[in-house]
């Protein structure tokens, strides 16, 4: 029997075979169903029963005290016992990974910059360190002074190898909550460049034990190679390093942006190949339409999309959001509804929301006259480099192609941004987007069938605000030259941007919408009906068991499911007027009595990873904000990997004993940096003395072996020499095994002949075999 609330983990042997306890037993045993009678207690009986208690309750605990110095003597003696250097070396290890991770929480790189080519600046790591040992850290202290003077005291490597320890560490704590909760849904950043190389960032979407669900930074991952080598380094990441199953992913859902975009697109068509419920949908962290204009692979539109993310940038620099507003309420001062709701609409994040086409379109004017103004830097309260993104920042958006784009933009997805939003809402929202898509997949086709009438609305509505800023209504200067080149007459304005990017939009969201959202994935988010506030919004007549085939075997026993089902109903349908109904999986799952129904916990589990549900928990939903936050402190020459990961992950408890003693495994405990030449040289010495004091005693041994070469000759024929010769073999061969004795006993070949006759020369042979051992021990 397995107890769910012990503190420790518990952990099942292979070998357990599942064992249904009887706790029955008893009601079954005649002679305990009569009850004794109750005996009516006197004050003298109470008086008794208190005293027995208070004898017993002292006997209790001296036996616990007994017994707890008992079980600490005998853990203290199974525990090896370290010597007073290895004690020294733990505590010194202890303190510099507690450096190390207080400067990854604070976000501090270990080495800072270069002040010149032959100056450095100080290094952020040895300072602390010199700190530790001025504040009274003892075990830095004698490390120190046992270091050379010209040593460096913790080399690069052994910071590498502090680093590498720390990160792994914090990663397996949160691997550990993964693998518990078995489910998980796989989800990638944007590219992040480390070394001159592009890294793709891995997050991890589950719930953990406690049915609350989060997303994790684990990793960054190299992005070279095609999409089949991705595709493997993922496989590997995830199995061969990490200890998953791939069988066990649920989801996917790739953040890219840019030329990325499209081997990403790739990547996720492979593993749903090899993995087909490795569903592929857009994340909670990013809006629909966002991620829908990421995903269209036409330079107009990655140009935009570029554009968006430097404007949300550039307004993050002091005063610059200060001028964007001063420039709205000028250009809207006849309309001061507008600009205020203007105003409220462009807060910090603005770029990421639903509706980010609408409101670009309204601030393209606002925006040229707040460059305008920074770039003219009257007051000279604008850096150089802000002037210049200013600068830049015009030229693209005084272009038409940007504008016609831009309108084009926010006139398609204008047919998906409620169902986006609805996405991201509460369950009861996922729900009924996904029975919406039908309508939004018709509307996108009857614009398509009609794309002439609606271009031409659309292309007049962009001539008008290009016109409020002043903008030449031109043909883009790359294609009018190709088309020079080619000799072709003259070009329609409206038909080129027809051809060109009204039509490639349209179709090109359309096919994104049914890619991400096929049947397989609408037949999951159609599951969310198993909440009690969607059964209860529909009326109790729902059919899960028509979508549960997508996840049959992730059930503990799908053949009792549509029973199951049943009772899950009958038991919301017929509730107390007082019983409210759950409205999130969340709540669902924290229900005590939800373990009745180990198939529907089992079905609600598979569905909270899918990573387009939105996480619950504040602290989870910014995992990637504080990755961004990390980057955005750091100089791009001092991102260190798993310093980000530290950083990012300061919530995850780690354990500096853990630490030691994995350094302590995979590294030697003594600092390889640590021993100079001075004590090399030492070690040399002390082994060359142990090496003469050993050919001094061997000496013995060769001058008896030349005495006894006189005695051989006289005994030629002794049989008590042949005797004795045979009893000394094993001296022979321990002559033959060492090196140099080896040479001696060649050289001794005559003493070698004549021992084979000879009595005393046997006798002076075992006195030799002292010689020759100290040979080897010397070898």
């Amino acid at each position: 029997m397995v107890c769910k609330t012990s503190p420790y983990r518990t952990v099942l042997k292979d070998t357990a075979i599942p064992t249904i306890f009887d706790l029955t037993s008893h009601l079954r045993n005649p002679h305990t169903r009569h009850r004794k009678r109750i005996k009516e207690l006197t004050e003298e009986d109470l008086r008794k029963i208190k005293e027995r208690r208070l004898a017993s309750s002292v006997e209790q605990l001296a036996a616990k005290k007994d017994a707890t110095t008992e079980d600490s003597t005998g853990a203290a003696e199974d525990e090896p016992q370290l010597s007073t250097e290895g004690k020294e070396f733990r505590e010194y290890l202890r303190s510099l990974f507690e450096v190390v991770v207080m400067l990854g929480k604070q976000s501090i790189p270990l080495a800072a910059g270069k002040a010149s080519e032959a100056e450095y600046m100080s290094n952020n790591f040895q300072a602390l360190l010199d700190y530790r040992m001025n504040a009274g850290d003892e075990a830095l202290k004698r490390r120190f002074h046992a270091t050379a003077v010209n040593t460096e005291y913790v080399s690069a490597t052994q910071q590498n190898q502090l680093l590498d320890i720390c990160e792994n560490t914090v990663r397996e704590e949160m691997l550990m909550e993964v693998r518990e909760s078995r489910f998980f849904s796989l989800v990638t950043g944007d590219l992040v460049e480390f070394a001159d190389e592009k890294h793709l960032p891995l997050f991890l979407h589950f719930v953990n034990q406690h049915n609350v669900l989060r997303e994790e930074f684990l990793d960054f991952m190299s992005f070279d190679g095609d999409e089949c080598a991705l595709v493997e380094r993922l496989e590997a990441q995830l199995t061969d390093r990490w200890g998953l199953s791939m069988e066990d992913c649920r989801g996917q859902a790739h953040k890219a942006t840019g030329t990325s975009t499209t081997k990403m697109k790739a990547v996720a068509v492979l593993l749903m190949e090899k993995y087909p419920l490795a569903l592929h949908m857009p994340s909670s962290q990013m809006a629909l339409n966002v991620h829908l204009a990421n995903s269209l692979p036409f330079p107009n539109v990655q140009v935009v999309m570029e554009t968006l993310r430097r404007i949300g940038a550039f307004f993050r620099t002091p005063l610059t959001q200060d001028e964007l507003e001063k420039a709205i309420s000028t250009h809207y001062q006849k309309n001061e509804e507008k600009g205020s709701s203007l105003k409220q609409a462009c807060a910090s994040g603005w770029t990421e929301l639903h509706n980010v086409f609408d409101v670009l379109l309204d601030m393209l004017p606002p925006l040229l006259l707040c460059m305008d103004s920074i770039r003219d830097n009257g007051d000279g309260n604008f850096a150089d480099a802000v002037t210049a993104d200013a600068y830049s920042l015009t030229e693209t958006l005084s272009d038409f192609e940007i504008v016609v784009t831009v309108v084009i933009l926010k006139n398609v997805l204008t047919f998906t941004r409620a169902f986006g939003r609805n996405l991201q809402g509460e369950t009861l929202d996922v729900f009924f987007a996904a029975n919406s898509l039908t309508a939004v997949l018709h509307s996108l086709n009857e614009v398509n069938d009609n794309v002439d009438v609606y271009h031409e609305f659309w292309y007049e509505e962009a001539v008008s605000v290009a016109n409020v800023m002043e903008i030449p209504v031109t043909v883009p200067r790359l294609f009018l030259r190709k088309q020079r080149a080619a000799d072709v007459g003259e070009i329609q304005i409206e038909a080129y941007f027809k051809e060109y990017v009204t039509v490639p939009v349209i179709r090109g969201i359309m096919q994104e919408v049914e890619d991400m959202f096929s049947e397989t994935n609408l037949k999951a988010l159609k599951c969310l009906s198993l909440v009690p506030a969607v059964m209860g919004q529909m009326k109790f007549n729902t059919t899960e068991e028509n979508y549960a085939d997508v996840y049959r075997g992730d059930l503990p026993s799908p053949d009792t499911l549509l029973a199951e089902l049943h009772c899950w109903r009958i038991k919301w349908k017929h509730r107390g007027k007082e019983v409210r109904l759950p409205t999130t999986i969340h709540e669902t799952l924290q229900l005590p009595d939800v373990k009745f129904f180990p198939n529907v916990n089992a079905f609600l589990k598979v569905l909270s990873a899918l990573p387009v549900l939105k996480l619950e928990d504040s602290r989870s939903d910014k995992a990637s904000r504080r990755l961004q936050a990390h980057l955005d402190g750091v100089p791009v020459k001092r991102w260190i990997k798993s310093l980000a990961m530290l950083n990012v992950n300061t919530h995850v408890k780690h354990d500096l004993d853990v630490m030691v003693d994995k350094y302590c495994r995979l590294y030697s405990e003594e600092d390889p940096e640590a021993d100079s030449e001075e004590v090399a040289d030492a070690e040399a010495e002390a082994e060359s003395e142990e090496g003469a004091k050993a050919d001094a005693e061997s000496e013995d041994g060769a001058k008896a072996d030349a005495e006894s070469e006189e005695g051989a000759k006289t005994d030629a024929k002794s049989e008590e020499g042949a005797k004795a010769d045979a009893k000394s073999e094993e001296g022979a061969k321990a002559d033959a095994e060492s090196g140099e004795g080896a040479k001696a006993h060649a050289e001794s070949g005559e003493g070698a002949k004549a021992h084979a006759e000879s009595g005393e020369g046997a006798k002076a042979d075992a006195e030799s075999e002292e010689g020759a051992k100290a040979k080897a021990a010397m070898k």
